[in-house]
């Protein structure tokens, strides 16, 4: 470890150099004040590691929001989650600047020029640092819970201001390259969608001008139970203790592995060091469904993921998830159909649970389903498969980006790795100590 001297929020505050702010009380802003549209609020959900996630926001109109000007934030602000994302922080930037803070949340404002914020966002990402704040946090409590005495006992490496903005610059280039694989992606992945909808939505597939309708269903199309195109494969049951971080394990698909609203997602793999069957092993390419959601708008439950390349041993599925086999059906057209033909929004309403939801996957099978001509698909698949292949290369060249960032990350802010020499060419805006 470097020698560094370390300052704690607490003497910063202090000193004027930062403030803290807790969210609007419950008698200050209740949910019925939330409107449509308007002026947005970052609750803890939105809080990501670093940044916003801006799916599943809530909005006050104008006049509400002015009322709680004192929670509005500002470029440079860190935001924390109150209870159940303690490790968790958000760094608000121009494109949220002006949002307001949730209840749940608690701010961190820097007044202080000495202290750059990306520097201090940077820190909070390291393992060091959750763990630290998962500990304390999590003390005595079956849900972690932070307030401002915790906040004011976070310390971190003092280092000149030149010396902050030459690492947060170093780690910024590569959060730069893993945001701008993460836009291609989802182009790619809307590429798909947007052929998927022409053909089997909008109905305008090759030679469509020539098929008769029945009903509104082209000719020669199946209308049929689900169980006659895939069948399920229930995944693994686990204990905690058999998950870890060794990748000599084999990787585990849960559901820390969705986006919400389906896809595959880069960042939740964990390893399981249990037994399994051989049927629930996934390979690249293979479909996987949800039948658990933490999330009570059922942003995950009934959605489909299709797995990246994860080596020659494949991936073994957790409980909380099923293997789609198809049977009669385009692996590919079985993912493009599952994800994009609405089918995840109207099974997911079949779920049901008190604080985790649970879908039963016999009733996934029953439901009936319109699937084209085996003929057509075929046609389909070598339109989308490129696409879902360039996605997977950008996928993994994240994975491996984020590997060396986050190797670099403890390096750098330690001091083992010196910028004090380097002559970096700091970004647009660096110049702020935000």
């Amino acid at each position: 470890m470097s020698s560094h001297s370390f300052r704690t929020i607490a003497e910063l505050e202090n000193l004027g150099e930062v403030s803290l702010q807790t969210g609007p009380f419950g008698t200050q802003l209740k949910a019925s004040e939330y409107v449509d549209k308007g002026i947005p609020v970052i609750n803890v959900r939105n809080i990501g590691f670093g940044d916003v996630k801006k799916e599943d926001l809530e909005y006050l109109n104008d006049a509400k929001a002015e009322k709680l000007h004192q929670h509005r934030l500002r470029k440079g602000d860190i935001v924390f989650g109150r209870k159940g994302a303690v490790e968790r922080h958000a760094l608000i930037d121009e494109t949220v600047n002006g949002w307001i803070q949730g209840s749940d949340c608690l701010r961190l404002r820097i007044k202080s020029q000495d202290i750059c914020g990306r520097y201090l966002s940077h820190y909070f990402k390291t393992k060091a640092h959750q763990d630290w704040m998962q500990a304390l946090c999590s003390f005595g409590a079956t849900m972690s819970s932070l307030n401002q005495d915790i906040v004011r006992r976070i310390s971190f490496p003092a280092l000149p201001i030149v010396a902050q903005k030459k690492i947060t610059a170093t780690l910024t280039a590569y959060d730069e390259l893993i945001e701008n694989n993460q836009r291609r992606i989802a182009l790619l992945e809307k590429m798909a969608e947007e052929i998927y909808r022409e053909w089997f939505v909008r109905m305008r597939f090759p030679g469509h001008e020539k098929v008769k309708k029945v009903k509104g269903v082209p000719e020669g199309w199946s209308f049929d139970k689900a169980s006659m195109f895939f069948s399920l494969v229930k995944g693994k049951s686990y204990a905690a203790e058999e998950l870890t971080d060794d990748r000599g394990h084999m990787p585990f698909i849960s559901l820390k592995s969705f986006n919400r609203g389906g896809g595959y997602r880069e960042d939740g793999l964990k390893y399981y060091s249990g037994r399994y069957r051989s049927e629930q092993v996934v390979y690249q390419n293979d479909v996987v469904m949800a039948v658990t959601d933490m999330t009570q708008d059922r942003a995950v439950i009934g959605r489909v993921a299709r797995m990246p390349d994860l080596g020659e041993k494949g991936a073994v599925i957790s409980l909380d998830t099923v293997k789609l086999v198809p049977k009669n059906i385009h692996k590919t057209f079985l993912y493009a159909y599952m994800r994009h033909s609405g089918f995840a929004n109207f099974i997911k309403e079949f779920a049901n649970g008190a604080n985790v939801l649970h879908l039963k996957p016999d009733l996934i099978t029953q439901q009936k389903i319109i699937i084209p001509p085996i003929q057509l698909q075929n046609k389909f698949a070598p339109i989308a498969e490129p696409l879902y292949a360039e996605a997977d290369l950008l996928g993994k060249a994240n994975t491996q980006l984020v590997k060396m960032r986050d190797m670099l990350l403890p390096r750098l802010i330690s001091g083992k790795l010196s910028v004090e020499h380097l002559d970096i060419k700091l970004p647009p805006g660096m110049e702020e100590h935000s």
